[in-house]
């Protein structure tokens, strides 16, 4: 079984040597190591993955001694993963679906080692690809005038299913506060990284009629803060004069279905911390 522990505290010396000291003589090998230090506010963050023995059987005594001996005197901020239970991941959709086949399609060929318990839209004309999957499809209608109940069913979903994240798969609604605390740097969004320069329902079109010469695409954590959130993953392609409206919202469906999935890839393993309303992504 492979565990990983992320960490982050402030900076000082002798923390390495000290986590793989313990390890080690807790019968751990550690497989992966990388670690990065924050200058300017003074944080060490560290992402380590280990093989237990096969005689180790106790983890939650692993945890407490990790607890007292080091995050304590330290004043570490951490967390422990174990590759023996995929994490469960609803996706939000509404009528694009560009992200939603890409998403099924890399879970079904093996690519994205995650459970899709449900995929959850605002509107119907998607259902026919979680059919498609054999994935189960629950309509929410979302608008103000139903926004709370709405919101009531979608987190009675989600504890139903247990999910540990969720992925708004082009989820053209604005996701509540309240939602968004109850899954803090657990919720997934893509857009087109015109932001904040063409906002709006065509924003494609507004790039071409500037002339833009790149357009990209962001996957970030939500948080309330609308599209401002710790950043995942970024890429960007150029455009020319030469290519139409349809080319520059091809290329940017393109981006925006291959950035996502590497965002969640990131996330399912575990290689994202977040601070400051910052991402630290380990290799």
């Amino acid at each position: 079984m492979k565990t990983t522990i992320l960490v982050h505290c402030p900076d000082q010396s002798g923390i390495i040597s000290t986590v793989t000291g313990f390890i080690h003589r807790n019968h751990g090998n550690i497989v992966y190591l990388d670690q990065h230090v924050d200058k300017p506010a003074d944080v060490f963050f560290m992402r380590i993955v280990i093989e237990f023995a096969d005689t180790f059987s106790n983890l939650d005594h692993f945890k407490s001694l990790f607890q007292d001996e080091l995050a304590s005197p330290y004043t570490m901020e951490w967390s422990l993963h174990t590759d023996d239970k995929l994490p469960k991941m609803a996706i939000f959709v509404s009528k694009y679906n560009h992200c939603l086949y890409d998403l099924l399609s890399r879970y079904r060929s093996g690519e994205l080692a995650v459970e899709i318990p449900f995929v959850l839209s605002n509107h119907t004309d998607l259902m026919h690809i979680a059919d498609q999957f054999e994935i189960p499809f629950f309509h929410i209608p979302f608008n103000k005038q139903n926004r709370v109940e709405a919101e009531k069913e979608q987190l009675a979903l989600l504890e139903k299913y247990e999910i540990d994240f969720i992925v708004l798969a082009r989820y053209m609604q604005i996701v509540s506060g309240n939602l968004i605390s109850k899954f803090p740097n657990r919720i997934i969004n893509i857009h087109h990284s015109f932001l904040p320069a063409f906002a709006g329902a065509k924003p494609y079109h507004a790039a071409f009629k500037r002339g833009v010469k790149i357009i990209g695409a962001t996957s970030h954590y939500v948080t309330e803060e609308l599209d401002e959130g710790p950043i995942i993953e970024q890429d960007v392609t150029t455009v020319t004069h030469s290519h139409s409206i349809e080319d520059f919202i091809t290329k940017g469906r393109d981006l925006e279905k291959i950035v996502l999935s590497r965002g969640v890839k990131l996330h399912i393993a575990r290689k994202t911390m977040v601070y400051n309303n910052k991402t630290v992504i380990f290799s």
